[in-house]
């Protein structure tokens, strides 16, 4: 095998929660600003879906109402985890690897009460993956090396032995200062396949059976 360590992004790579994520964001607008979001702002949090986490995000929106934004983010994105999707063939590529002799990890920008709503969601990610770390497990957050490098640390291996599968402009960035083989997906719904060939990966895919062939 190429790689004997293969780590995993969360949203936008193993499940389908852009829409989720923004419709999350969406009523938190409403709820605390009172007003509907425009298309502008949709676009701008949309671009962070990935990166240094939700605190970031909703600074983004209003710097003066953080709190009370990612709150009420929180209470409608737990409910929605409900009507939460996966993306079906690339969840079936887990068992797979695991099969190989691999050792799977997911690091997610999400803290991990959140990542477990998804666990509890799709038995296949708890079966099957040998480590989760979470937005709130680092410091520093997506695009740093630092999560990547502390799930290398827990399953004692080095960056030479790992790729990561994201679908975000920071996770190619974090693989890359990490010293990983970058693979960004392009069917997340979140970011663009172009956006992602600007930050240059090692490999760009578009669907399971291309992501198998390169890892």
């Amino acid at each position: 095998m190429r790689f004997p360590i293969v780590l995993f992004d969360l949203d936008g790579t193993l499940i389908d929660s852009g829409p989720i994520i923004i419709r999350s964001a969406a009523h938190a607008v409403r709820v605390v600003l009172g007003r509907e979001p425009d298309a502008e702002l949709i676009e701008e949090v949309r671009a962070t879906i990935g990166g240094p986490g939700l605190v970031a995000m909703m600074e983004l929106i209003d710097p003066t109402h953080v709190d009370e934004l990612v709150a009420a983010y929180r209470v409608e994105n737990e409910r929605l985890h409900d009507s939460l999707d996966a993306f079906d063939d690339v969840l079936a590529l887990l068992p797979r690897f695991r099969a190989e002799g691999r050792r799977i990890g997911i690091v997610t920008a999400k803290r991990r009460a959140t990542a477990q709503l998804a666990f509890d969601r799709f038995p296949l990610l708890a079966e099957h993956c040998d480590l989760l770390v979470g937005g709130d497990e680092t410091e520093r957050h997506k695009p740093h090396p630092d999560p990547l490098l502390h799930a290398l640390d827990r399953l004692d291996a080095g960056p030479a032995s790992a790729a990561y599968v994201g679908d975000s402009p920071f996770d190619v960035r974090a693989a890359k200062a990490a010293g990983v083989f970058a693979v960004a997906v392009g069917w997340g719904g979140i970011h663009p396949p172009e956006r992602l060939a600007l930050e240059e990966p090692d490999a760009l895919v578009g669907g399971a059976e291309e992501l198998l062939c390169v890892l």
